[in-house]
């Protein structure tokens, strides 16, 4: 699909793979920007874009367009030196003095108070993004407004600093507002005290390997990037802080480290986790590394990653004929959003605009791309921190993501199935696939089923990682919730372990306290009749029946699919295995070929599988969980 606004031409010689240059960033930029100032109010305080308004109304959602879209905006000027064609800054400035003349008034122009998160807080998120706004371009806006305007506005963003946030990365809204307010000489107590608070709990939720919590907890997915490490390394280097680059800087290093194989071959990322409507903020931290020099990615690469993720979205029709993003992923799709997204909420996709703080002379924009991760060879990596396992194959460039730690849920909160969240609670996810809706059958999903009700998967507790060459391995346990009847039954467990070796993947499960007349269900991947992959779930042990049942609402990537399945019955304590693929490759092997014989060993609940290939043997262990292969006697 095309775009609705113009692009330069493609640079095949120094952009190989993706053809796009910084030019092309720059065009998007003033294409998006363009079409949502369509959408303004006449004091450009508000742009009220078309669409579902938020659960925060529609005012604060006006909002949200204005602050979202500024960042862009502030990326695209500051990158160039202040240069700004369009004149972009004058319109963000009529607005800012608009939309703070008279806060909390219900008319035309004014912006909502900023409260807390427990009270419309929305706000809040949208104060941090105006604030860094600001801070880009302080030389060519804010040290050009009227002092009045510049009071109005520190008085309406100090109300991020003076109510409190959601217990996540919400902390680092306060933390960029008073950063802002330091960097043009209005620091106090109040904004030390704002960013001592935001530092400290990172800490806390930083826990090793580039990884950080967002909140108490396990919950890790997109927001590592596009917010946790975004919002303090990007302060440290707009404040050419030494001593907080020095902290977060080697942290977002390593994270780029993991996170970097996690991009597709076509330049999607993993379809996993919440707000995945920001869609190419995604490249965001590959962006800030380059920006930063904290990365271990080359300029060749990491723009490879950045531009393949812009591309791949504007070409799938994230963008639609009006120029706007829609809500969803390729193009518009609910079941991908949450509750809190309104029509402006895309455009949190400005982050990924950071890489235009790197000056056109800058290696990212200069040296020649290079393969992603996933282009280059087969990969399998175990992550223990977050609990995953990722699986990238180089001839059809899928990358898949083994979830076996990270669930959003909070520490305070029981396991209910009605919070039931196909975005965390499924086993596995991918750069080619979505989860099925919560109304379908759920797919890559292992339940029990007692009377007649199948479980669910909520607080995952992780079992351990690891990885040997070209295999990996990561495991897991959970205590199945129910929809209806009792919410758990006593005793009731069940032990997770997913081994990967090239594109196929063994599912081991020990299924522990199994009530009479239980039944075990295991579910591979969701498909489409029009996508050109085959989706696989070949019986190893334990299971008797097979299994195809449609998802009439299909996946963010086929408007319906069809998911395999396999089933048996349970009782007591009874171990399960099976061979499960997703792939792209044309004429592949039957996946019943794999494999030349499973067995579980006597006496032990050993899960031993031998490879057709070269002989070569895994063995899975539930007591205690041990992982290991094999080459050929």
């Amino acid at each position: 699909m095309s775009v609705p606004f113009e692009l330069p031409a493609e640079n095949r010689e120094l952009s190989p793979r993706t053809g796009y240059t910084r030019e092309h960033w720059e065009a998007v930029a003033d294409g998006l920007l363009r079409a949502a100032w369509a959408w303004a109010t006449p004091g450009g305080a508000l742009l009220d874009l078309p669409g579902r308004p938020s659960q925060s109304g529609v005012r604060s959602d006006g909002l949200e367009g204005y602050a979202r879209t500024f960042l862009t905006a502030a990326f695209r000027v500051a990158g160039a030196d202040g240069k700004d064609p369009h004149g972009w800054l004058d319109r963000y400035a009529e607005g800012l003095t608009a939309g703070t003349r008279t806060p909390g008034r219900d008319d035309t122009e004014s912006w909502p108070h900023i409260l807390g998160h427990d009270s419309h807080g929305q706000p809040m998120v949208e104060s941090a993004s105006v604030a860094l706004g600001l801070r880009l371009t302080a030389p060519w806006l804010w040290d050009r407004l009227p002092a009045e305007t510049q009071d109005r506005a520190e008085q309406w963003l100090r109300g991020a600093l003076r109510h409190s946030p959601s217990p996540n990365n919400w902390y680092l809204f306060p933390f960029t507002v008073a950063g802002f307010l330091e960097s043009v000489g209005r620091g106090d107590d109040e904004t030390a005290r704002a960013r001592e608070r935001a530092l400290d709990l990172m800490e806390g939720w930083y826990l090793g390997d580039g990884w950080y919590s967002d909140g108490d907890g396990r919950a890790f997915d997109h927001y590592n990037g596009w917010a946790l490490h975004l919002y303090p390394t990007l302060d440290a280097h707009l404040a050419q802080d030494t001593a907080l680059a020095d902290r977060f800087g080697p942290r977002l290093r390593a994270h780029l480290t993991d996170f970097a194989p996690l991009f597709g071959a076509d330049g999607a990322p993993i379809h996993f986790g919440r707000s995945l409507t920001y869609r190419f903020a995604a490249g965001a931290a590959v962006g800030l590394g380059a920006v930063t020099g904290h990365t271990p990615l080359t300029p060749g690469t990491s723009r490879r990653l950045v531009s393949g993720t812009l591309r791949h979205f504007l070409d799938r029709g994230s963008v639609g004929p009006d120029g706007l993003l829609s809500l969803g992923w390729h193009g518009p799709h609910p079941p991908t959003l949450q509750r809190y997204s309104g029509p402006a909420s895309p455009y949190w996709a400005s982050k990924a605009f950071v890489s235009l703080l790197a000056p056109a002379g800058h290696p990212l924009w200069t040296a020649t791309e290079e393969p992603a991760p996933s282009e280059d060879a087969d990969r399998a990596a175990a992550m223990p921190v977050p609990g995953f396992l990722a699986q990238s194959t180089r001839a059809d460039g899928i990358v898949r993501l083994h979830n076996h730690g990270s669930d959003h849920v909070r520490p305070q909160e029981g396991e209910s199935a009605s919070q039931d969240d196909p975005h965390y609670g499924r086993h596995a996810y991918s750069t080619r696939t979505g989860p099925t809706s919560g109304e379908n059958i759920a797919d890559n999903q292992l339940s029990v089923e007692v009377g007649g009700v199948r479980s669910t998967r909520r607080r995952i507790r992780p079992l351990g990682a690891g990885q040997g060459a070209g295999w990996a391995w990561a495991a897991s346990w959970h205590r199945p919730v129910f929809p209806s009847g009792p919410p758990m039954v006593p005793g009731l467990r069940v032990e997770s372990v997913t081994v990967v070796r090239g594109r196929y993947e063994v599912r081991a499960h020990r299924v522990v306290g199994a009530p009479p007349g239980a039944r075990v269900h295991q579910t591979g991947w969701a498909t489409g009749p029009d996508e050109d992959l085959v989706s696989g779930l070949h019986a190893l042990i334990g299971w008797t029946d097979t299994t195809t049942t449609r998802a009439p609402q299909g996946t963010a990537f086929t408007r319906w699919a069809l998911v395999p399945g396999l089933t048996a019955d349970a009782e007591g304590t009874t171990v399960f295995a099976a061979l499960a693929v997703l792939t792209g490759e044309p004429d592949a092997a039957p996946l019943a070929d794999a494999v030349s014989g499973a067995s579980l060993a006597a006496g032990e609940d050993a899960v031993e599988v031998r490879w057709a290939d070269d002989g070569s043997t895994t063995r899975v262990t539930f007591d205690p969980i041990t992982v290991q292969h094999r080459g050929a006697p």
